[in-house]
């Protein structure tokens, strides 16, 4: 079946009947009705439930979405009637050179299709090849399939799926009224799409209470506050001389490696990430939690637990052993924007970050993976768990400090 013949694209006569109404109304309610809808998938849910009311026999609907994400390449939503909720599925790097994708009908849009419609009765309906989906689709009990791309502005194209449960699929005025509708919806569903973009990559790169504070309106230098905080800096020995002559993809699979093991107990007790600098990690725990410190002795133990894995593995590849240390101290940090006026960074400083980064390289000389400082034992009441090492005048500090061996 050639495009020009697809249900819908033939002349029509829309000056009778009940369509014209019914498609104004759902086209009203996307352009005024979705001002205060946040969530991209609550949209597509009032969609189809407004298609399914005007008359649109809807068995099934996709709406897929490619994102800018560390872990995945993109989402799917599913919807059916009588979901209040679509089912949603992630789908992680890798996925698009699969057989299963590259023998999908998505993948055909995301290559250039205008449009893709097949009859599940009459094979010579498809506008492409028999997709192996349309055999899954007909067990369902469903009809036929019909996918669109929506166009975003620059050439980006998301896409969206609709089937009918209804003996002999779709009529020519539902294909109609849902072609009508994608236009806006495709505009209405970007702007949802590039603000979740927007807080994904700032959560990515800054942390998630950073990100808050960023899109919250703390984008001017200077603005932040001062908090109490747990302070963790956690650094790789012998990375120079790694990075010196290794190879490139070895280098930086220990280094993730490293990180990973670090950041998942990090991020489950509570602790954000707020910096990678190298081969080194700055984190903190912030003491409106009352449990921060004890939470941070929580993680570190984690972490050590997933990095003697990690050490095991470099180990059976031949690979040097994996070394490192981990400063742990607490009091107020200066939280917001430094830099320049055109390039900021979102961190802490302060004198007690100074003395965490004091206390890490104090592990080379006292040959303890982890120490912490007299303030952290005291508050954290962990004084029967660790071993007094002395104390020690740390460079740039007056007093010497009392330091922990936390082992």
């Amino acid at each position: 079946m050639k495009h020009s013949e697809l249900p819908g694209t033939e002349t029509r006569d829309d000056s009778r009947g009940h369509w014209p109404k019914r498609r104004s109304a759902i086209l009203d309610w996307l352009l005024t009705g979705t001002r205060d809808i946040r969530f991209i998938d609550d949209i597509f849910v009032m969609l189809c439930e407004r298609l399914r009311g005007a008359g649109v026999r809807l068995g099934r609907a996709t709406l897929h979405l490619r994102t800018l994400h560390p872990q995945w390449l993109g989402v799917r939503f599913v919807w059916k009637p009588g979901m209040e909720k679509p089912q949603f599925d992630t789908f992680g790097h890798g996925i698009e050179k699969t057989r299963a994708y590259l023998q999908s009908p998505i993948h055909g849009l995301y290559e250039g299709m205008d449009r893709i419609y097949c009859r599940f009765a009459d094979p010579a309906s498809a506008t492409g090849p028999w997709y192996p989906l349309y055999d899954e689709l007909e067990a369902e009990g469903l009809a036929d399939y019909a996918a669109w791309p929506l166009e975003y502005t620059a050439g980006k194209r998301q896409a969206v799926t609709f089937s009918s449960d209804r003996p002999g699929g779709f009529r020519q005025e539902e294909i109609c009224i849902i072609d009508d509708l994608l236009p806006l919806f495709a505009l209405v569903t970007e702007i949802r799409m590039k603000n979740r973009l927007a807080r994904t990559l700032l959560e990515t790169y800054v942390g998630p209470h950073a990100s808050e504070q960023i899109l919250a309106g703390a984008t001017t230098r200077g603005s932040g506050a001062t908090v109490g905080a747990a302070i963790m800096i956690c650094d790789m020995r012998d990375f120079t001389t790694i990075s010196d002559h290794w190879p490139r993809d070895d280098v930086i699979g220990r280094l993730n490696a490293y990180f990973d093991a670090l950041s998942g107990p990090i991020e489950s007790h509570g602790g954000e990430i707020l910096k990678f600098m190298g081969d080194a990690l700055l984190a903190i725990f912030p003491l409106s939690d009352p449990e921060a410190c004890a939470k941070l002795l929580m993680a570190i133990a984690e972490a050590r637990e997933k990095l003697a894995e990690v050490d095991e593995a470099c180990r059976a590849k031949g690979h040097p052993p994996l070394h490192y240390g981990i400063g742990a101290h607490v009091g107020d940090v200066m939280y917001g924007n430094i830099g320049s006026s055109h390039r900021l960074d979102f961190t802490v400083i302060g004198p007690a970050v100074n003395l965490t980064a004091r206390l890490e390289r104090l592990t080379k000389e006292l040959g303890h993976a982890v120490l912490l400082s007299g303030a952290f034992v005291e508050m954290a009441g962990c004084r029967d768990r660790v071993e007094w090492l002395g104390s020690h005048p740390l460079r740039g500090l007056g007093e010497p400090v009392d330091v922990y061996a936390y082992d």
